[in-house]
């Protein structure tokens, strides 16, 4: 097996391909820093010849430019991830690539670990930072209950942001407070310093104490929220978006003021930021209409993001430590008892920070546990189908494979049901036994440690693609096997018209309706397939770092 395909470069944009030069001559090999400006370059820069290099077909493309003779050398490894147009503008704080959730969607799996597991295991710590990102928010469970330990937290992947409250704060009734959050009051969900620009992106919140009746805190999704308001009321999220509004905090030695919309997007019109905080929003001074249609549309946002199903309800206990992106995630809390103790420290960090250390510990990892769970479902049984897991899941990725699929749909089709063999339960038998075991999510989560969203969002969506299918194609649920019937009814039925439409605008939604008809294909126990070690090359060339 080839572990990419040729790759044509005649197509590409020629000022591009040469931009991206990896030689000496081009880039600093110690840093990887380009040598030249874009001025630089020859006007009417082609491709004069391509040629795989080396007379390896499955590793790089040669090209020798006109008209300056200039040899580039390309990987096809590379070519084949970044190559135009296929994962379009790659912005990691945008809505695109995360995961968007509402409070049961979340309930039953929060990316949480113990402390001392998070410290040891740089498996472990990759894919509880890779859950801010995509999630928004992490848990970690049996953090030392000392003071100061938020900081320690915090230093684990990135350095504290100091403000005006310190580098750590304390979140408990003080006698004097500047702040809500320093009394007994309940606060509804919002995000924190929106008057900073830039905000703090990361919040932590240790819990030291916890012993006041009531002081329960909540999670909103704001992206999911905003995304909500766009498909429910799209004129009201057009004006929260191109409204200013200028947050203000003052107190006797602090003034900060910024003037910024409640949902920020980026050029292409992507959801990338939500400031909201009721305490903090200053005077508007705009024109009568203007200011009509603005309050219109934000007691429409605010009256969303109070919806029950939207908050994910958290009791924080003495070790928990809430890592979120305040960009992206609202916290709220309950009033509670003056007269009981309630103690927690917080600071806040960034995102780039927490990005950057996932991407090193990426560079270290390899698939060796991801090899080790596919042995596990070697033997396993397959939801009362007549192959074992491991059958499966290697037909499907061999089909997926001679039907020319790209690398990365190849990847996804091979390792679409790893969720069931993920932990302690490798059959699925809470599946069959009636319990939705969401092992799509799981199954994307867990490779969310190796590869993208252009891997994990199919394996994430298969189970939707089958229900999708069932709703808009005749005679797709007549194909199904028994045990099929029986799993689609456990995991939610076949979907409305309305479930059918939205799922069908879901990024990634045609690349998992491709591995779910790979995934019916592969259950023949007489096929031949090859061996999971026949698959890594292409794995290890999709790894990201």
């Amino acid at each position: 097996m080839s572990a990419l395909p040729s790759f044509p470069v005649g197509d590409l944009p020629a000022m591009w391909l040469r931009d991206n030069c990896p030689c000496a001559e081009c880039r600093d090999p110690r840093s990887g820093q380009k040598l030249f400006q874009i001025g630089a370059l020859p006007a009417g820069l082609r491709v004069g010849s391509a040629a795989d290099a080396a007379g390896d077909a499955t590793s790089a493309v040669e090209v020798v430019w006109e008209p300056d003779g200039h040899r580039s050398s390309y990987p096809l490894a590379w070519l084949e991830a970044v190559r135009p147009g296929r994962n379009g503008h790659g912005d990691l704080r945008s809505e695109a690539g995360k995961e968007l959730w509402t409070a049961c969607e979340v309930a039953g799996r929060l990316p949480e670990a113990g402390w001392e597991e998070y410290l040891a295991e740089p498996g472990v710590r990759a894919r509880m930072l890779e859950s801010v990102l995509r999630l928004g928010f992490m848990l970690l469970r049996g953090v030392p209950g000392r003071e100061g330990q938020v900081l320690d937290v915090a230093e684990t992947f990135g350095y504290v942001r100091e403000t005006n409250y310190g580098k750590l704060f304390d979140v408990r009734v003080e006698p004097d407070p500047n702040n809500l959050a320093f009394t007994s009051a309940a606060i509804t969900p919002h995000t924190d310093n929106p008057y900073r620009d830039p905000v703090p992106t990361l919040q932590l919140l240790h819990c030291l104490v916890n012993d006041a009746a009531g002081g329960d805190s909540g999670l909103v999704d704001g992206f999911a929220a905003a995304a909500l308001l766009r498909r429910e009321d799209p004129e009201a999220f057009d004006v929260l978006t191109r409204t200013p509004v200028p947050f203000v905090f003052r107190d006797a030695g602090t003034e900060l003021r910024a003037d910024r919309p409640l949902i920020d997007t980026d050029p292409l019109g992507r959801v990338r930021e939500v400031r909201f905080n009721n305490r903090s929003t200053g005077t508007l001074r705009l024109a009568a209409d203007e200011l009509e249609d603005f309050y219109a549309a934000y007691r429409t946002f605010a009256e969303l993001l109070l919806r029950p199903e939207l908050q994910l309800d958290l009791r924080l206990t003495p070790g928990d430590c809430l890592v979120f992106d305040n960009t992206r995630l609202l916290h709220a809390r309950t009033a509670f008892a003056q007269d009981g103790a309630r103690h927690l420290q917080g600071c806040y960090a960034d995102l780039d920070g927490l990005a950057s250390t996932l991407a090193v510990l990426r560079r270290a990892d390899t698939l060796e546990p991801l090899a080790e769970l596919f042995a596990g479902a070697v033997s396993a049984e397959y939801l009362g189908e007549p192959v074992t897991m491991a059958q499966h899941m290697l037909q499907a990725g061999a089909r997926a494979e001679a039907a020319g699929a790209p690398p990365h749909l190849v990847a996804a089709a091979l390792l679409h049901d790893i969720g069931h063999v993920e932990g302690e339960v490798v059959t699925g038998r809470d599946l069959m036994a009636g319990h939705d075991n969401r092992h799509s999510h799981t199954g994307a989560d867990l490779l969310g440690r190796w590869f993208g969203p252009e891997v994990t969002e199919p394996v994430r969506l298969h189970v939707a693609a089958k229900r999708y299918l069932c709703a808009v194609e005749p005679g797709y649920y007549d194909r199904l096997s028994e045990a099929s019937k029986y799993t689609l009814e456990v995991q939610g039925g076949v979907m409305t018209p309305r479930q059918a439409a939205e799922f069908a605008g879901l990024p990634g939604a045609a690349d998992a309706v491709a591995v779910r008809r790979w995934d019916e294909q592969a259950k023949d126990p007489a096929a031949a397939t090859p061996s999971f070690e026949h698959f890594l090359p292409l794995l290890y060339a999709l790894m990201r770092g």
